[in-house]
């Protein structure tokens, strides 16, 4: 039906009741726990099966997409999906299951509805209290997975009280399990014991720890950026095979950064990039500043007609576009998934004793680079770029979050 790993087989076979897949970076763990779901699907009939998220972005930047993923590769399982409904993320199987992709506000949402399978996709950004409600509505089996950054209600509650939850497997994977992604990405990964040891740890070998050291601490999740912020520039990082190209776009408000996701994707080449400026509503007035270390991209860009400029770099040009961030309160939008995830991993090297250096990880950057040649460029160094003033809190109607919510 389709090819598999290691992860999948373990998931597929376990008979507990809670299934817990803790997992490093690139393991596969939710690639596969999706495949599993699939198998079921088709196998089993009239089934509901629901993959909760922690909001909307990040189910379509995860488990929506690895679906995706997952359909395109096999014509014989995309030919068992009857429907799709892109709007409500429900898939139909000829089978009569329907598998569904949500989020919920809170404990009381999570009450609503019943369901064969439950998974929770990156259980560690969901409260204890929702998933219990979750949880309790399951007629046969719960699949967890999660990076294990450091330990929370999975290991403090789930994994030790036998009585609430006695049927409990803990399956824990990294990419040596994953088969699919390259030699280079295999030791680009490895290459982290060399410059943190816990970083190696939790994103290497799947262990529970606790990244700690951030770079860059004064990160907020906001909704939206202010209607009247100053667009400052884009910043673009260029990838291809294994580093993503990372582009955001940074605004200045009050003395406040608000930043915005736009693209992450490997593959990309020159012209895929101009297309996807086009299709964001990018303008060519509209600065977009990239990695000096990559002339020809810069002038292949400008040849297709946009403004490109160069970081400026010198010597210690990445502490010096970190000391100038640092100064800011940063406020990240939501949906900027993947830059979320690299400010929670992005953090100081250390030396064998365990002695923070004052050099940060050369990974997890790919969108963090983009915003410091904004930095670079367009912010002053000067110690006068305290905030001003502060918006007042907000409360989100839709998930009761504000703009002071913290990474």
């Amino acid at each position: 039906m389709f090819e598999c790993s290691r992860v999948y087989l373990d998931t597929l076979q376990s008979a507990a009741k809670i299934v817990i897949n803790q997992g490093g970076t690139w393991s596969g763990k939710t690639y596969s726990i999706l495949q599993v779901l699939c198998t079921h699907a088709v196998q089993q009939s009239n089934l509901v099966i629901t993959v909760a998220g922690q909001d909307i972005p990040n189910l379509k930047a995860g488990p929506l997409r690895d679906m995706e993923r997952i359909l395109r590769s096999s014509a014989w399982l995309r030919s068992q999906v009857t429907s799709y409904n892109r709007t409500e993320r429900v898939y139909e199987f000829a089978s009569g299951t329907i598998m569904e992709f949500n989020s919920y506000d809170d404990e009381q949402d999570a009450k609503s509805g019943k369901r064969d399978y439950l998974f929770v996709n990156e259980a560690n950004g969901i409260p204890y209290a929702l998933f219990k409600q979750l949880a309790l509505r399951v007629d046969k089996q719960v699949l967890i997975d999660y990076n294990p950054s450091a330990a929370f209600w999975v290991h403090e509650l789930v994994l030790t009280n036998k009585e609430l939850y006695p049927s409990v497997e803990l399956l824990i994977s990294d990419h040596r399990h994953n088969p699919f992604i390259s030699d280079d990405m295999h030791a680009q990964i490895e290459r982290l014991r060399h410059e943190n040891e816990e970083t190696w740890r939790v994103y290497a070998r799947g262990l529970t720890g606790k990244v700690d050291g951030l770079v860059l601490k004064n990160v907020f999740v906001c909704d939206i950026i202010p209607a009247d912020a100053r667009f400052l520039a884009y910043g673009i990082d260029f990838g291809f095979t294994n580093d993503a190209t990372g582009c955001l776009e940074v605004y200045l408000q009050n003395g406040e950064l608000w930043v915005n996701e736009l693209i992450y994707e490997t593959g990309l080449t020159n012209p895929d990039i101009s297309r996807r400026f086009k299709a964001l509503g990018l303008k060519t007035h509209q600065e977009i500043i990239a990695d000096s270390a990559e002339p020809k991209s810069i002038e292949e860009l400008r040849r297709l007609g946009w403004y490109m400029t160069p970081a400026r770099k010198g010597p210690d040009s990445i502490l010096h576009g970190l000391d100038i961030l640092q100064r800011y309160r940063i406020n990240v939008t939501r949906r900027s998934t993947h830059l979320r995830a690299e400010l929670a991993k992005y953090s100081w090297k250390k030396d064998r004793q365990g002695k923070t250096l004052n050099e940060p990880l050369d990974a997890f950057n790919h969108l963090i680079d983009p915003l410091r040649y904004v930095a670079l460029n367009k912010l002053k160094s000067a110690a006068n770029t305290q905030p001003k003033s502060r918006l007042p809190w907000q409360q989100n109607s839709s998930d009761g979050l504000g703009l002071g919510e913290m990474m």
